[in-house]
This record gives structure tokens, sequence and C-alpha cells, in this order.
């Protein structure tokens, strides 16, 4: 029987952290230029640098970089740095790069200047511009050309400059969470029938022995071990749906954060390796250093999902099936940049205004 404890106020966070996947990958930034100097290159993060001209970014958005907007700008020591977060599919490295739907799609925004992190949801259900001018599913986009079609449909569709990205898959998200020692996550009695099938069913997509599957047997706070987690992550088919496994995977990232600040430098300088040869990413070791001279200040303030719950609808649409609509898309993204940004009224593109009268034009015949 799992361990289980009283119910604990959530604590501020006081690290940055790295969260994707299934959503995740805490990356402790603290310690990866330690990583760096000790382990092989080959043995760390596949990195891959990607050309600002690679990805769409609108034009008026450009204007607003040329007119140092620190909102648009991808600026590591000033401003918003704004990082897309993928968890994908992916069972072999070579899936990360393309061919792998991206089941968590999050944006982090990173105030440089005071520290502050907000973390947005994308649901992954969202019918969009794929970047490509064919719409539905935004999480077809990375499975259609990786991480640059991926942050060209999140920079078309929201009026976004991202040009970084973090991409994990199943394997980073089980050795982050064994390597600390597990999590402590609250199950309900709907989670506990579903959290047991989402074990094996990794197992089945996955080179994770079958030794390892350890069942949940209990409701209550309990201590979950890093295919359990993963497993949590996946919950999809409670009250809430693919809303609620968001919240779920931002209750992980939580759990993980403050089993990190438990562990000494030595146990997180031994993890690092384990964890980041499962990850690609175009942030390179020296902005993680960059990170590090001050990465006492950072903090998540803010967290969240797109569309917003009052903008948006669900049905079948067409041939994509399932989405999340966003009823007004335009609505919708001045409301993103009110909150990642603190802009007010915020004036979006023609490109946005094209996106959304084509949204409401493929599913108006299928919503109420």
């Amino acid at each position: 029987m799992a361990a289980k404890v009283n119910k604990k106020g959530k604590q501020r966070f006081k690290i940055f952290i790295f969260l994707i996947e299934i959503l995740i990958i805490v990356a402790m930034l603290l310690v990866v230029w330690k990583v760096f100097e000790t382990t092989d290159k080959t043995e760390g993060p596949h990195m891959v640098t990607i050309e600002e001209s690679d990805i769409i970014i609108n034009s008026e958005v450009k204007e607003s970089l040329e007119n140092k907007d620190t909102s648009m700008e991808n600026d590591k020591s000033k401003g918003y740095w704004n990082i897309a977060l993928f968890g994908v599919d992916a069972v072999k490295t070579e899936q990360l790069y393309k061919g792998s739907r991206s089941d968590t799609i999050m944006i982090a925004s990173v105030n440089m200047d005071t520290g502050e992190i907000k973390l947005l949801s994308v649901y992954r259900d969202t019918y969009l511009n794929k970047g490509n001018d064919k719409y539905g599913k935004c999480n077809g986009a990375y499975a259609a050309n990786g991480a640059k079609q991926a942050m060209s449909m999140l920079n078309l569709n929201l009026d976004l400059a991202i040009t970084d990205f973090v991409t994990v898959g199943y394997n980073a998200v089980k050795e982050c969470v064994d390597g600390l020692g597990g999590v402590w996550i609250d199950i309900d009695s709907a989670e506990l029938e579903h959290i047991n099938n989402y074990q094996l069913s990794i197992i089945r997509d996955t080179d994770i022995p079958k030794s390892e599957y350890v069942p949940v047997t209990d409701t209550g706070r309990q201590l979950l071990n890093g295919l359990q987690a993963a497993a949590y992550c996946r919950i999809r088919y409670t009250k809430g749906d693919d809303f609620m496994r968001t919240a779920r995977q931002r209750e992980v990232v939580q759990a993980m954060s403050e089993r990190a600040k438990e562990m000494s430098l030595s146990e997180l300088t031994d993890l690092l390796p384990k964890v980041l040869k499962h990850v690609y990413t175009s942030v390179d070791e020296t902005d993680m250093v960059e990170l590090l001279k001050n990465i006492g200040k950072y903090y998540i303030t803010d967290e969240g999902g797109f569309p917003k719950q009052e903008w948006l609808d669900t049905n079948n649409i067409g041939s994509s099936g399932s989405c999340v609509v966003p009823i007004d898309l335009e609505k919708n993204v001045v409301w993103l940049h009110e909150i990642l940004f603190d802009k007010e009224d915020y004036q979006v593109s023609e490109a946005v205004k094209e996106c959304s009268k084509r949204i409401k034009s493929d599913t108006a015949p299928y919503l109420n």
C-alpha cells in the first residue's frame, strides 16, 4: 500500500522549471552547467539551432519586435522570454524530432526583469490553423513537421514570436520522477479507475519493462513513482476530460518542483544526465547558464488553459473529430496577451483575424 500524508497548502514556486510532456521535465537549471562540464555531450540534450526565418511570425508582431516591444522580444536578459513546451507520444529519440503528436502544448512566458513565470496550456484538440493553412487539431502541427511547425502554429494563431522550445517523451517523465524519489499526489476514486490502465498502455507503447508496473490500489495522497505519475498525467476520461488532464499535468509539475527543492546538489547532478538525454531543445547551454545567475528570483505566478473556458465549445468537427473550438479566436488572443504580458486592449493582427474567420466558418455548422 502506498504511503499517505495529510494535505498541505501549496507553496509558491521558488525555482525555475521547464515543464513538458505528458508534460514534464523539470530542467533544474541550477546544475545544468555542472552536468555539461562532467557529461559526454552525446548523452545530453539533443540540441538544434532554429533560424527565426524558418518560423512563421505575423507581420504586425515583427513590427513590434522592431519597435522593441518587450512582450514580443525573446531576450534572455530582459523583457519576456517565451518558450514552447511540447510533450510528445515518442518512444525513440528520433520520434522527438517530428512524426509524433504533441499531446502536451504549453507556453512558458518568463519575465526576465521580475522573475515571474506564467504557464498556459493550449488544449491539444483545439481547432486552429496548423501552421500550413490547414485547419484541425493543433497537436497535428508537431506530427507534420516537428517543432518548427508547432511554434509557427502557436505564433500564427496567437500573435506570438516564439523561437525556442523544449520537447520530451515518456522516458524523460519517468526518469525525472523516479530520480526525484517519486511525487506526492492525491488520487480520487475516478482517477483510480484509470491510472493502472494508463500504466499498462505506456508499457505497451514504450520499452519500459512490465516488471516496473506497480498498481495503485488506494485513493488519497500517496507517493507515485515515475510510471504511475506519467499515467496520472494521461488520465482523460473523468469529469472535465482534457481540461482536467492539463490540470493534472500542472499538479505533477508542482509536486516535482517541491521534491526537487529537497534534493542536494550532488543528487540533482546525478539525475540531470538521465533526463536530459531524452530531451530535444533549442535552448542551448549558454542560455541555461545565463539563467543560473539569478535562479532564485524565478517563480510561477499564474497558470491556466487556452482557449478561455467561457469562450470555447466542444463538438465533432467533420473529419477532424472531437475538437475544442475557440468560439472567438480574436477575443481569446486579446485575453491571452493580457494574462501573459499584462497588456490591456491588445489589437490582434490581420493574420489572427483571418484565422478567426476561418475557424468560425469551418465550425459553425457543427456547433449549437
